[in-house]
């Protein structure tokens, strides 16, 4: 039992210094956050053609990259299904590029898992360093919650709000996360003393 409080012990004190090392880089990737955020909040239609850009991109990016890896491995088994999946990939990257409103409602649907599943992931990181004592643990966990609520929200405008939700809910998340990068980088500035 005193090997294991001792192990913790010594975890925690990684988390709190590795922490203290870095806190300038969560201050500047909060501070970066912030600032995109309020961009997204105040040009929301620009912002959501930009994800679905984005996403076009990274869709026929990695389609090209499964199409090339597919024929690479010829043999491998499932090559249909491979195939399949890398010209889907294509097609959809494609689409959303030529025409990137085509799919802001289908884009705008997955957007609200992504804020379900961001949102649990902040709740359950905020009370992670709530357990490991490095502070400023409410301000991870008030970012999840947004995220739920965020999530929530999008289902009450569609179809008629999805053309800037997208834009508009991205740029609270990033202003929320940057908060909370902000809140906790300040305070791992000073180590904490046990």
């Amino acid at each position: 039992m005193a090997t294991d409080n001792s192990n913790m012990n010594r975890i925690q004190s990684a988390v709190v210094a590795s922490l203290h090392e870095h806190w300038r880089l969560f201050l500047v990737e909060g501070i970066l956050l912030v600032i995109l955020g309020i961009l997204a909040i105040m040009l929301p239609q620009i912002a959501s053609v930009a994800v679905e850009i984005v996403i076009g991109w990274l869709l026929l990016i990695s389609g090209v990259i499964g199409l090339v890896n597919t024929f690479r491995m010829h043999g491998a088994p499932a090559f249909g299904w491979s195939l399949l999946s890398a010209i889907l990939g294509i097609v959809t990257g494609v689409l959303l590029l030529w025409w990137p409103l085509t799919g802001v409602v289908s884009l705008t649907l997955v957007l609200s898992v992504f804020f379900v599943l961001e949102g649990v992931a902040s709740i359950m990181f905020g009370l992670e360093h709530k357990r490991e004592l490095s502070g400023r643990w409410g301000w991870m966990l008030l970012s999840g919650i947004i995220d739920l609520f965020l999530a929530g929200v999008i289902f009450l405008g569609l179809p008629g709000t999805a053309a800037w939700a997208i834009g508009l809910l991205v740029g609270i998340n990033m202003l929320f996360g940057g908060w909370a990068l902000i809140a906790m980088a300040l305070h791992a500035r000073t180590p904490l003393v046990r």
